[in-house]
């Protein structure tokens, strides 16, 4: 078979060639066979003609030798496609109208299957990535779905588990990299050893880390990643052995990563070991992972996921035979659960991009149907034309060639066309977030993208061949050859067609502006929803206290208190406190507080709540609401008793009587000491911590700082005018408290709320798009039907007026005929639209499948789209003057 392709391709490219080739050799042996019959006895002129008669015509034997090369078939193809050309050529209203339809309904297919495969179906760029899996820890019955692992975990399990080749952590952070005077903040990553090999992709340059640099008096390596390595050191291949200071401390450079190294969504520009001391790796810790550690591992070959499943859920039973933690980690119902790296990373995505995907498949179905309307419309033109060649033998699967040919040309100039459109739409998704989403910033335009739109265009060209070949085969050859004007009718089953694509558009289009309508009434209740706090004129950024600077909570508190003075001196600062994690952060762990006295009901179990440690006026600088008590102050740091702030989620859930006001708990899963206690203080309104539509009430503690310090701050600071011209006036006042420290991820918390909504937002706006699209297209068919349907009868309405008919009886019919077809597509709309309500609950917000004003609406549109589309063709029938048209031919 190859060889015949080869041989072919050779002849093709060759073709001038070849043909004289061919001619000379067959002139040849004709010469050659004449010569033998004139030795022979005969006259030239009968040898010539003996010779011609029995090696056969010139062309005929052409004819046969391009046969048996393969190149008949190739000469059909490139005439018919010729043909094909002519006729787009000559009608280029129709073929300008089918481009654009093509274009932009196959173009918006492009832009989200971009993004599906980029996100969904291309694998993670590692050798066998399906053997990837990550684990964590789960305790629903608690309320923390995920708490990702323990430094314990990776510890008791790295070897132990038969099911992987090799088991690695790793955690995401930050880091003050540079020289004082000329620092940064960049993103980091620390991982254990194993973490390159798990991957199965190492540095390019140098070496990995070692076990023996996994301790704190260890670990001054790093890796670099391409990008940095290129930025800050110009791709010097020296670079190996040279220092860098991170948070003030030296790092060696041991290797650098291959430029097209890049782990899930992570921004990481340098690599660090993860690392820790024997006391962070007990028993007592395994479940403190806070979601801040994550496991991955590496499926050895022929190993399962059930498998690996089985045998992380058997080492969790034996450990815990002598964990006095067990039975309330089981009343938590904790587990150990291990899924895919890839399908867990983009899970929270999944759903909504499959919908969208779904959504404009929808729009290219109801263009489709628009152009087999069109295509109808013309081939019922063209019914002589066909009729006349048939009689004269032409073919049933010569004519159905001919269709395919043309129909498949169309689409694939339309499918080149929409790399065009999608090459836009890409762009467009930058600007609506898409590079925000799981794996975002790898979405782009590429060869693999314009792969699938020309074989989809190719095979979509097949598909609508298929109706105008069926059209053309019943159709009746004496009927077609008596067809001799504009009067001639089409028959029956071409009308039905014509009529139930029309019905299907309806549907269609009414099923898609009613599930964009659903996503927008989402969006609009999602962002109805109170975060909580006024979230106006509120500037955050995030710092990192380097551990040799702020070694102890006394440094790290005391640097707090200076900042916040610093920031408070400044024109436009109303108020300003310090937290270690802001809402809408991204960052959102959970951890257990114990109220003194509570004891756990049958069936409860200890509650994971967000905790956080603040600073300052953080209360008045985020406008949180009081509902009893009081707020946290500076002064609470220093008190010999402990106090907190409680959220009402959590008051009520304790103290569902109201008498939060103080009671006492503990942090972590037990109760200690009673000078460990914290009394509530404070009772605040309800805060939603990640996200508008987070609908779990977790409840949270407020603590201060001093008694929950973390190195990783967030400053909230309530401004008087715009929030983001403070921002130049808070990192130059950070860098005056603490030299060298910079503020990174400044953004107003209107910015983050807002952000937080990409991933409801960016399908609304597009599903509204589409639906805007689908209904133009629809008008557009039903229009085009309706006044073809006037143009076909136009002598027959002419007959009839002249018998007396009103225009109005004339205009009624018409208009009656597209009553029935919006009705039936209505009535299948609704049951389509229901349909997909239920089909996409998992990604609306407090919206049902069945929403009688969403549907009130789309039969509202669509009726009034459908009906201004087929008021002209019904005026026209009424107008048409039966004199010009009984003397049309």
């Amino acid at each position: 078979m190859l060889k015949r392709l080869r041989s072919l391709w050779r002849v093709l490219t060759a073709r001038q060639d070849f043909e004289a080739n061919m001619s000379e050799e067959l002139r040849f042996h004709i010469e050659q066979y004449t010569d033998e019959l004139v030795h022979a006895g005969l006259s030239e002129e009968d040898a010539r003609r003996r010779a011609r008669m029995e090696l056969g015509g010139l062309n005929s034997v052409k004819g046969e030798c391009r046969q048996a090369r393969g190149l008949a078939v190739f000469d059909e193809f490139v005439r018919e496609l010729s043909y094909a050309v002519r006729l787009l050529r000559k009608t280029p209203g129709f073929t300008i109208t089918a481009l654009l339809t093509l274009g932009v309904c196959i173009g918006a297919n492009l832009t989200i299957f971009a993004v599906i495969d980029s996100v969904v179906l291309r694998p993670l760029p590692f050798p066998h990535a399906e053997r990837l899996v990550t684990m964590f820890n789960t305790y629903p019955r608690a309320g923390v779905l995920r708490d990702g692992s323990s430094l314990t975990n990776y510890y008791e399990r790295r070897g132990q588990i038969p099911a992987f080749s090799a088991l690695a952590i790793y955690r995401y952070g930050t880091a003050i990299i540079g020289e004082p005077g000329a620092t940064e903040r960049e993103q980091i990553t620390q991982v254990s050893p194993e973490f390159f090999a798990t991957l199965g992709r190492g540095p390019s340059l140098g070496r990995v880390f070692k076990e023996e640099e996994t301790t704190y008096q260890t670990d001054n390596v790093a890796i670099l990643t391409d990008t940095y390595w290129r930025k800050h050191f110009n791709a010097d291949s020296h670079a190996m052995g040279r220092q860098i200071s991170v948070n003030g401390d030296r790092k060696t450079v041991i290797g650098i990563l291959p430029a097209d190294f890049r782990f899930l969504s992570s921004e990481a520009q340098l690599y660090f070991p993860l690392s820790s001391n024997p006391g962070q790796r007990t028993p007592r810790d395994r479940h403190s992972g806070g979601n801040t550690i994550q496991i991955i591992a590496r499926l050895r070959p022929g190993a399962t996921l059930a498998q690996a499943q089985a045998e992380i859920d058997a080492q969790n039973a034996n450990l815990e035979l002598d964990d006095p933690q067990a039975r309330m980690m089981a009343d938590a119902g904790f587990r150990s659960l291990v899924v895919p790296l890839h399908a867990d990373h983009v899970a929270s995505i999944r759903p909504t991009l499959l919908l969208l995907q779904i959504g404009v498949f929808v729009l290219l179905l109801i263009g489709a149907v628009n152009l087999v309307n069109l295509l109808l419309v013309r081939a019922n033109g063209r019914v002589k034309e066909s009729a006349l060649r048939r009689a004269l033998g032409a073919s049933n699967g010569h004519m159905v060639s001919e269709i395919v040919v043309e129909t498949t040309f169309l689409t694939v100039m339309g499918g080149i066309l929409g790399l065009a459109v999608a090459a836009a739409g890409i762009r467009l998704l930058g600007d609506l977030g898409a590079d925000r989403l799981p794996l975002g910033s790898q979405i782009a335009f590429d060869g693999r993208l314009a792969w699938v739109a020309l074989l989809g265009s190719a095979l979509l060209g097949v598909v609508l061949a298929g109706p105008i070949a069926w059209v053309n085969l019943r159709s009746h050859l004496v009927e077609g050859l008596q067809s001799e004007s504009r009067g001639g009718t089409a028959s029956r089953g071409a009308q039905r067609l014509r009529h139930s694509f029309i019905v299907a558009q309806i549907a269609l289009a009414f099923v898609l502006l009613a599930g964009a309508s659903l996503l927008g009434l989402s969006l609009k209740r999602a962002m109805a929803v109170s975060p909580g706090f006024r979230a106006d004129h509120i500037l955050t950024g995030r710092i990192s206290l380097p551990g040799k600077s702020y070694p102890d909570s006394a440094s790290a508190v005391a640097f707090s208190e200076r900042l916040i003075s610093e920031i408070g001196r400044q024109p436009g600062v109303l108020a300003a406190g310090l937290v270690n994690n802001v809402p809408f952060s991204g960052h959102n762990p959970k951890s257990a507080a114990t109220v003194k006295g509570h004891i756990l009901r049958p069936g409860e179990s200890v509650r994971g709540n967000y905790s956080y440690g603040v600073s300052g006026d953080y209360f008045q600088a985020m406008g949180f609401t009081l509902r009893a008590g009081r707020f946290l102050n500076a002064t609470d740091s220093r008190r010999e008793g402990r106090v907190c702030v409680v959220d009402e989620d959590f008051a009520r859930y304790y103290w569902p009587s109201g008498d939060a006001l103080g009671q006492r708990l503990f942090q972590g899963s037990e109760e200690t000491t009673v000078a460990e206690a914290f009394t509530v203080v404070g009772v605040v309104g309800t805060v939603k911590q990640a996200g508008l539509t987070e609908e779990e009430a977790q409840g949270a503690v407020y603590f201060p700082y001093v008694f929950r310090p973390e190195n990783d701050l967030f400053v909230a600071v309530r401004t008087s005018g715009s929030p983001e011209s403070l921002a130049m006036t808070l990192r130059r006042t950070v860098r005056q408290v603490g030299r060298d420290l910079p503020v990174n991820d400044i953004q107003s918390m209107g910015t983050r709320i807002s952000d937080s909504l990409v991933a409801q937002r960016s399908p609304a706006l597009l599903a509204g798009l589409f639906s805007a699209i689908a209904v133009l297209l629809t008008a557009l068919g039903t229009y085009g039907v309706l006044s073809y349907a006037v143009a076909q009868r136009r002598r027959e309405i002419g007959v009839r007026m002249a018998l007396g008919a009103r225009p109005q009886q004339i205009g009624r019919q018409f208009f009656l005929l597209a009553l029935r077809l919006l009705a039936g597509g209505t009535i299948l709309g609704v049951i389509g639209a229901w349909l997909a309500g239920r089909a996409m609950q998992t990604v609306l917000f407090h919206v049902p499948a069945f929403d009688l004003a969403v549907l009130g609406g789309a039969v509202g549109v669509m009726g009034l789209v459908s009906l201004v589309a087929c008021l002209l063709p019904s005026w026209r029938a009424a107008r048409i003057s039966p004199v010009e048209a009984l003397g049309e031919r």
